[in-house]
């Protein structure tokens, strides 16, 4: 064993093992590395040195993963990496808003992770442990069974879904309070202000009301019930006014609460000076305006996280270990040690990396490593951890790092999501700029009334006035509104979106990544072309009702007993070869015998043999040039070959597929009409991939294990915007990694988390109506942008003119709202 590990260097691609003078682990890798050049820093590839462990943490260090509960922009990333280092024994921390992780390597002798998620719940945001593929730790949860751990994460949603449902609810309440305060201002005091200003009949009696009314009386009423309404409805906005200011980077949420704060602090001098110019109502609208459009967003993106609770979980929580004296107990499979010898049965996960200790299975490996077809396995083989026993039973032997291939896969996903950063939306953008413009107004206003010689309380209004009308708090509108609509809309077309910025950076994307199986493929087996006697084709499904891998499944539907095939693809009609009608004894099977790539066994009195065609040649039996050159000929197309024989001679074909999507061309020409380039990662062999190769327009790259599809990802993102297309846990790495990753189908759990959106329907067009949506959502969000501004497109003038009034500031209100309200609502595209 040492010497062999001696002799292995690493791949330059991705960092695997190869034996030997080799360079590259696999054809695929060496063609990627051929193509696309060496890699953007000092010939190691970032994102693929992280797939292969580089980036985890000191051997002396541990690292935990949060879930954080609260963050909405990039300012979120920076307040709570410096929340975490500050605390002791944290040596790094990295935060991505996008997935709302936190990652932290610790000193575990000196903190823990439970106390560093109390330290990051902090200022309005909540954390949550986020636990590993095999159930998390036990220092979470202090049980290591398996039940304990899916009722800890079941507890955690809960805790997740009251925070929001408190949350929720002190906005309602705020609400509530907010319209008391509303009553004086709609039946008093907009009347008194439109007296002031027009000289009409019917408002004759409210001219002078205000002087009737001691503003020692309305003072603690209105200062008590908007402070309520702040407190209740307005704090998270006001926490996000916090964290920008702490960290000196200017957002939305800082202009809005400049406007309820500067309205606040006008209102309550102005009533202690006697005055009848009050803007609270001013502060309740902005307040629960752009809050109620921020829980909108929310609502809308829960909303769509919900449509994929359907999603499959290829994790293992426990182990079957196998005694000495041939009993078994259940453990979980954070208590595996190496050596310990496990037993997995047909149709189990094996749960960690390992080596077949005895006996034969085949397995399918798809989920890990990406290959479509079932892999046979005999004594001495490595066991992938996370692969599914297809058919017979596995005796695993645990490594020594008694984790599974899929919990690593899963843990460089995490890593990778926490270290991508998110990209600040534009309204945050013109937000930073518009701030100065703002504070140099302010300024300007307090110091002309310094110079005219104002008294204290009058420039200090002034001040606030000059707040009120330039501070564009309605990007604080904006923005929410018109991420929730249009995820809103991509959900309605069956796209779920799960960062706010997808649809910006989707419209940037220079090229699009897809992998082949299960992607431009349909990734389920059926019988394409049946050309065999019909007898011979009963019995082929006769015997393949022993065994358990994609192709004989497909062989059994088709041909057992009763059924007849379906048309093939090619215009090959399985059906010509009618393997029964319902009528007739179903055949007999006195011998069965499992072979690494096909079945034998003797059926109604005659031995069949059913598999690859080298099986036939092992086998010696007799194989014509005819029906062995159609058969390579079905492999080029990227399907499987099988032949079926009798008494030593092979007698005919069954070709079963992973058929392409019948829409694959069409959807790929859309793309590329766009201006997209199109590249096609995949894990087959180049004969599987052929069909994609015969098209001059695509780059295809075969033979590349999942850290090659990252490394991939990180050349081609050195130079251009690159979004990744996949369906299975393999892919997970790699749309992490990549500027945006699109999950086709539901895929898996852990594809759908890696991934920035995913498409719900098993439809390939998802992918160029998403881009076709991000467009759309794109120019209506500029739309809303420019739309806000309208009011303070009204109240400047307006404030120069000497008109500026509380009603004259809720009515450039009314229409900014509307006018926002009414273009969000539009559809982005037609149906």
């Amino acid at each position: 064993m040492s010497d062999t590990r001696a002799e292995t260097s690493s791949c330059r691609l991705c960092g695997g093992d190869v034996d030997g003078d080799e360079r590259f682990c696999s054809r695929g890798c060496r063609e990627i590395h051929e193509t696309l050049g060496e890699p953007p820093e000092d010939g190691t590839d970032e994102r693929s040195a992280d797939a292969t462990g580089s980036s985890a943490p000191p051997d002396d260090a541990a690292r935990a993963f949060f879930r954080i509960d609260g963050m909405y922009s990039a300012l979120c990333e920076a307040y709570l990496e410096s929340i975490a280092e500050k605390r002791e024994g944290v040596l790094e921390a990295s935060a991505s808003y996008v997935s709302e992780t936190v990652r932290v390597d610790y000193d575990p002798a000196l903190t823990s992770a439970d106390e560093l998620r109390v330290t990051l719940t902090t200022t309005g945001y909540t954390a949550y442990r986020r636990e590993g593929i095999a159930g998390g730790s036990a220092e979470d949860s202090g049980d290591d069974s398996s039940e304990t751990t899916h009722r800890s994460r079941e507890m955690t949603g809960l805790r997740k879904r009251r925070t929001d449902d408190v949350l929720e609810m002190r906005y309602v309440v705020g609400i509530v309070f907010g319209s008391f305060l509303l009553v004086p201002y709609v039946t008093i005091l907009y009347p008194v202000y439109l007296a002031d200003v027009v000289d009409w009949r019917f408002l004759a009696p409210y001219e002078g009301a205000f002087a009737t009314l001691d503003g020692l009386i309305l003072l603690p009423l209105f200062l008590s019930v908007t402070g309520a309404v702040l407190y209740l409805s307005g704090m998270p906005l006001l926490r996000g006014a916090y964290v920008s200011l702490k960290l000196r980077r200017p957002n939305t949420q800082l202009l809005a609460a400049v406007t309820v704060v500067a309205a606040f602090a006008y209102g309550t001098v102005s009533l202690a000076l006697g005055r009848n110019d009050v803007y609270y109502d001013l502060t309740i609208l902005v307040a629960a305006t752009v809050m109620a459009a921020l829980f909108y967003e929310a609502t809308v993106k829960r909303r769509a996280l919900a449509r994929l609770t359907d999603l499959t979980v290829s994790d293992v929580g426990e182990a079957r270990l196998l005694e000495a004296d041939g009993t078994t107990r259940t453990v979980p499979t954070e208590r595996l040690a190496a050596d310990d010898r496990l037993l997995v049965r047909e149709g189990e996960r094996i749960p960690v990396d390992g080596r077949l200790a005895e006996g034969s299975c085949t397995v399918d490996e798809a989920v890990v490593t990406g290959e479509s077809l079932p892999v046979a396995k005999r004594a001495g083989d490595d066991a992938v951890g996370g692969s599914l026993v297809v058919s017979g039973a596995a005796v695993v032997d645990a490594a020594d790092r008694t984790e599974s291939s899929l919990e690593r896969l899963t843990e460089t996903v995490w890593d990778l999501q926490s270290a991508t950063h998110g990209v600040g939306r534009r309204a945050d953008r013109l937000a930073a700029r518009a701030t100065p413009l703002v504070v140099l107004a302010m300024g300007g206003v307090g110091a002309a009334a310094l110079a005219l010689g104002w008294d204290a309380p009058t420039a200090v209004t002034a001040v606030l006035a000059a707040a009120i009308v330039a501070s564009p708090w309605a990007l604080g509108l904006a923005a929410p509104v018109s991420v929730a609509t249009s995820i809103q809309e991509a959900l309605d077309r069956g796209i779920v979106v799960f960062d706010e910025t997808v649809f910006e950076r989707l419209r940037e994307v220079d090229v699009v990544v897809f992998d082949k199986t299960g992607t431009l493929t349909t990734g389920e087996m059926r019988v394409l072309e049946a050309d065999a006697p019909p007898e011979l084709l009963r019995a082929a499904g006769a015997l393949e009702d022993r065994a358990a891998h994609p192709a004989a499944t497909a062989i059994r539907d088709a041909f057992s007993h009763g059924n007849d095939a379906e048309d093939g693809e090619d215009g090959a009609n399985a059906g010509e070869t009618t393997v029964g009608d319902g009528a007739g004894v179903p055949p007999t099977v006195r011998e069965f015998d499992s072979h690494e790539t096909g079945v034998e066994g003797i059926v109604d009195g005659r031995r069949v043999l059913v598999g690859h065609p080298d099986l036939f040649r092992e086998r010696g039996w007799t194989l014509e040039d005819e029906l062995a050159s159609r058969a390579a000929m079905a492999r080029e197309n990227g399907r499987l070959p099988v032949l079926v024989g009798a008494d030593g001679r092979a007698s005919g074909l069954v070709v079963v597929g992973d058929e392409p999507r019948s829409e694959w061309v069409e959807s790929l020409t859309r793309i590329q009409e766009t201006g997209v380039e199109v590249v096609v990662l995949t894990g087959d062999d180049t004969a599987a991939s052929a069909f994609l190769e015969r098209r001059a327009d695509l780059e295809v790259f075969a033979d590349v294990p999942p850290a090659g599809k990252t490394a991939a990802i990180d050349r081609l993102a050195a130079d251009r915007r690159v979004a990744m297309v996949g369906d299975g846990t393999n892919d997970a790495p790699a749309l992490a990694a990549a500027d945006l990753g699109i999950s086709l189908g539901g895929g898996t759990a852990l594809a759908a988390d890696a991934a920035d959106l995913a498409i719900l329907g098993d439809d390939l067009a998802g992918v160029e109506r998403a881009i076709s949506l991000a467009r759309a959502a794109g120019d209506r969000a500029t739309q809303n942008l420019w739309l806000a501004l309208s009011y303070n497109a009204i109240a400047i003038p307006v404030a120069l003119a000497g008109l500026l009034s509380p009603l004259m500031t809720a009515g450039a209100f009314a229409v900014t709202t509307s006018l926002v309200a009414a273009n969000a609502s539009r559809p982005l595209l037609d149906r």
